[in-house]
């Protein structure tokens, strides 16, 4: 992947036509890129356990045949290529003490830190704080210094870009989870990730804490950007649709992200013309600046979830739902023309920025082509205009 401001050579300045001059420059060009946490083996314990039982079940390992039906399948999912000797006692003891330790791990790790939760569909994953305080995304995930940090120059302490997460209620009615933690789906490796790559590969300063907050919390109008995930069962209060009205009209930037399909694309409709009765969501064609202002996308690009995402170099298939295969980026603007909304449906970048680091395939093909790519370039948009 290499890191370009449209229309120039990494390290080349371009003026912005809407600020007047101001200066922008690419700080890199990344080559061969890799993912800040790589843990296509270690990282995923629970899972990792519960897979290969689930596989050396369904296998005869006894035969040379089995040993190598195996071997294709761990190397496709993790990237792990097995060498052992097919006939060798080994692999099974080798095997079966890795299965047991990652589950033990697991185990250990769910008892120390907050746990995550699988939604129904495969490859969501959420923090489950039993409806208690949540913690911020650094303290969220136990042990941070695996997460890259970094400083600014004080003068920019008010200054610098903070990835803000919305936290939001949803229709007990509907199914899913529950209502107290819908919200936090990506959390908190999305908000770290994505932080780290704006300040890795751009020249913004970004704040390395990310924060979260609910829409009536007196901070929100200190932040230009918010993001909420998986809107399709947002329910907003008469209270929040007035202050979410008010925070864009003022000139904030709202991005909606991750959800899939008509029956969620309606719920979210229902929710966003509450907010404007009078504005209609409009689909952004390929030409529009956003797909080109910092990586010069060929494609609205489509990011599904780790799990189908990772099928997909055998599938071909991007989409969580048949009734999602298109994907659509949408904009409602106000009377000045300038996005307040961007709406990114059948597609979740979050996902691309928070399992990164879980598969090499993955990595490359949706997180650095296509998940960061976009994430980058909307921000930078929001932020110019």
């Amino acid at each position: 992947m290499k890191v370009r401001i449209h229309g120039t050579r990494p390290g080349e300045d371009i003026r912005n036509p809407v600020r007047g001059g101001h200066v922008y420059r690419s700080t890199q060009s990344v080559e061969n890129a890799s993912p800040i946490r790589p843990n296509f083996l270690t990282g995923n314990w629970a899972g990792l356990g519960k897979r290969i039982w689930s596989r050396l079940c369904s296998i005869d390992m006894a035969t040379p045949g089995g040993v190598s039906e195996f071997a294709e399948w761990l190397k496709r999912k993790s990237g792990v290529a097995l060498r052992l000797p097919p006939r060798s006692k080994l692999v099974l003891a080798a095997l079966l003490i890795l299965t047991l330790a990652s589950l033990a791990v697991a185990q250990f790790q769910n008892s120390t830190r907050p746990r995550r939760q699988s939604s129904a569909i495969a490859g969501d994953r959420i923090m489950d704080f039993g409806g208690g305080v949540v913690p911020s995304a650094r303290e969220a995930v136990g042990d941070s210094s695996n997460y890259p940090k970094w400083e600014y120059p004080a003068r920019f302490q008010k200054d610098v870009f903070t990835f803000v997460r919305i936290e939001y209620e949803v229709d007990p009615m509907a199914p899913g989870h529950r209502p107290y933690d819908r919200w936090a789906i990506d959390f908190p490796d999305s908000d770290l990730n994505f932080s780290y790559r704006l300040q890795q590969i751009t020249s913004l300063k970004v704040d390395p804490n990310p924060v979260h907050f609910k829409l009536t919390d007196k901070r929100l109008f200190d932040y230009p950007f918010i993001y909420i995930v998986e809107p399709g069962r947002l329910l907003l209060t008469d209270e929040e649709v007035d202050i979410l009205r008010k925070y864009l009209v003022n000139g904030g930037f709202l991005m909606f992200d991750d959800f899939w399909g008509e029956k969620e694309y309606d719920v979210f409709y229902h929710q966003i013309k509450r907010v404007f009765p009078d504005r209609e969501p409009e689909d952004l064609a390929m030409d529009h600046p956003i797909f080109h202002c910092v990586f010069d996308l060929k494609e609205k690009p489509q990011v599904p979830n780790v799990a189908i995402g990772v099928d997909a170099q055998y599938t071909g298939i991007t989409w969580e739902r048949d009734d999602a295969k298109e994907v659509h980026y949408r904009a409602i603007r106000d009377d000045k023309n300038r996005i307040m909304v961007m709406i990114c449906h059948n597609t979740d970048l979050g996902d691309g920025w928070e399992r990164e680091g879980e598969n090499e395939y993955y990595f490359h093909e949706f997180s650095e082509k296509k998940a960061y790519p976009m994430g980058i370039n909307i921000i930078f948009y929001a932020m110019t205009h």
